[in-house]
């Protein structure tokens, strides 16, 4: 009986065999180098290892503080203040306060002890991968709306300061972040060491001059009714449109979380330090 033909061996591509040397393109060399270096990645995503987290608990702390510094808190403030009257906007921002603490003390626990983001906290939480990506869509949407608004408050300024045009200011806003985006906490965490004295100076200085032009001004606001008048005494409906206003800063939250994955490991530190820092950076 005549036996069937073998079956051809099947060629090796000459892409995989040793002895040809494989031609690498730039743009792959790039990415690729891209991709090891961690100072320009600096785990932007997810899981923060170990080995990553080098800084100290202060550093982090100061760099998760100074993310929640933004002007459009200021302006939420005067809105709350000029729309619902001191009585409500007051205990508004109180309840905020609290009510926001309470909810991000366990989310910056646990993404400082096992440097995790908010979506794999999502999943943890049992809300699944469905959940997780909700959680990002609203974190998402968060962030580019307050960065629209800080935009908007700083193409203001240079105009006030330096006559520029509001178009070109947004312009100049958006470019001047991407260099420093780039480089994640490494470059963050540098910029807010620079720059946080000179915003808690500037914190101070509008209140410095309004107590020297007009002393009785924070006797005054403690009665003032704002805008319409409404709020001179306390009031349910507007305490609680003002909550409501106010509890949307909840989602800062996802971004505070960012930051703490960065923290160092409880025993590289001490208990003091790490938990100042985390309360500092967090729900703080």
């Amino acid at each position: 009986m005549t036996q069937p033909p073998a079956a051809a061996a099947p060629a090796t591509p000459a892409s995989t065999d040793p002895c040809v040397p494989q031609q690498v393109v730039k743009v792959r060399r790039d990415y690729n180098g891209w991709v090891a270096t961690e100072t320009l990645e600096d785990y932007a995503l997810r899981y923060t290892p170990q080995r990553f987290r080098r800084w100290s608990a202060w550093r982090v702390a100061n760099t998760a503080f100074g993310a929640a510094s933004f002007l459009i808190l200021e302006a939420v403030g005067a809105t709350l203040l000029v729309q619902y009257g001191w009585a409500n906007a007051f205990w508004a921002i109180v309840a905020t306060g609290l009510i926001i603490f309470a909810a991000g003390l366990p989310i910056s626990v646990y993404a400082a002890r096992y440097g995790v983001d908010m979506d794999l906290l999502t999943r943890g939480a049992g809300f699944g991968y469905i959940g997780s990506t909700i959680t990002s869509l609203i974190y998402a949407t968060f962030t580019f709306i307050f960065f629209a608004l800080e935009a908007a408050v700083m193409a203001y300024a240079l105009e006030l300061a330096l006559d520029i045009p509001p178009a070109w200011g947004y312009l100049v806003c958006a470019l001047v972040v991407i260099p420093l985006v780039t480089h994640g906490v490494s470059m963050i965490s540098r910029l807010q060491m620079w720059t946080q004295p000179l915003w808690l100076l500037m914190l101070v200085v509008p209140f410095v001059y309004v107590l020297l032009r007009n002393p009785g001004a924070f006797a005054q606001v403690v009665h003032y009714g704002g805008e319409s008048g409404a709020g001179v005494h306390f009031s349910l409906p507007l305490f609680g449109a003002a909550l409501t206003v106010g509890i949307a800063l909840i989602t800062q939250m996802g971004e505070q979380a960012d930051y703490l994955r960065f923290m160092p490991a409880r025993a590289q530190t001490t208990r003091l330090r790490w938990w100042s820092g985390v309360l500092l950076g967090g729900p703080g």
